[in-house]
């Protein structure tokens, strides 16, 4: 299965939110594109996904056997946003069991607190029940909400937006992604340049004002072994 957005444009009330966003993201593969805060990480999340009509261009879902859909509706059901700032992402005074709980409601799952204890204990996190989720180091709040994305079993595809804002080294919720994207799932994760860089990625600091407002660039792509141990796994 595969996400194709060709010449996509979003326009936002008084600017442009992405400008010709042109990406395929297939299952099994993790991509990583790169972009300041403020420079269509939003627009590209939600356009991805069927959340948001683009202005100009197309995005397509494309089935297992190779037949496109273009239909919103379907394009959502396949996808999940995670942790997408001012949309997705919980709210700092919840606690980790109240998200899991929430979470699980949303997916159609038992969603009495003695599941949400389960889920957390076979997710090896049951010591992080009563914590607040703004207390969580960043590559345990990436993993336990990419974790609960993939609940809602329809989810062949995950965007992961901006885990470098809660700190930690990229490296960390880089492996998350790659874990998911070993498991089978596609994931789009989107980051900083300086994230990107610190990950190997060849790309110039961006200097200068031009450069700030740059629009969001692939910076890598890679296709895990499948099926690595512990993918997918919380801790």
């Amino acid at each position: 299965m595969e996400i194709v957005l060709r010449d996509v444009r979003v326009e936002g009330r008084r600017s442009t939110l992405l400008e010709a966003a042109q990406l395929r993201l297939a299952t099994g593969e993790c991509v990583l594109v790169a972009g300041e805060p403020g420079q269509g990480h939003t627009g590209l999340a939600l356009v991805a996904t069927g959340r948001l009509a683009p202005f100009q261009g197309e995005v397509t879902l494309v089935d297992d056997n190779g037949d496109p859909d273009p239909t919103p509706a379907r394009l959502r059901a396949a996808t999940a946003v995670v942790d997408l700032p001012g949309v997705t992402e919980p709210e700092d005074m919840l606690t980790v069991g109240t998200v899991v709980g929430e979470s699980l409601a949303l997916a159609r799952r038992n969603a009495l607190p003695r599941a949400a204890s389960r889920w957390l204990a076979e997710h090896r996190m049951a010591d992080l029940e009563g914590t607040r989720v703004d207390a969580l180091p960043g590559r345990i709040r990436t993993a336990l909400l990419t974790a609960l994305a993939v609940e809602r079993t329809s989810v062949r595809f995950l965007v992961l937006t901006l885990p470098d804002r809660h700190g930690g080294e990229p490296s960390g919720w880089w492996g998350v992604a790659q874990a998911f994207a070993s498991a089978g799932y596609g994931v789009l994760t989107q980051c900083t340049r300086s994230s990107a860089r610190d990950l190997g990625a060849g790309l110039p600091p961006a200097e200068g004002v031009a450069a700030r407002r740059a629009k969001p660039v692939e910076a890598l792509r890679v296709t895990p072994a499948l099926d690595l141990p512990d993918a997918g796994a919380v801790r």
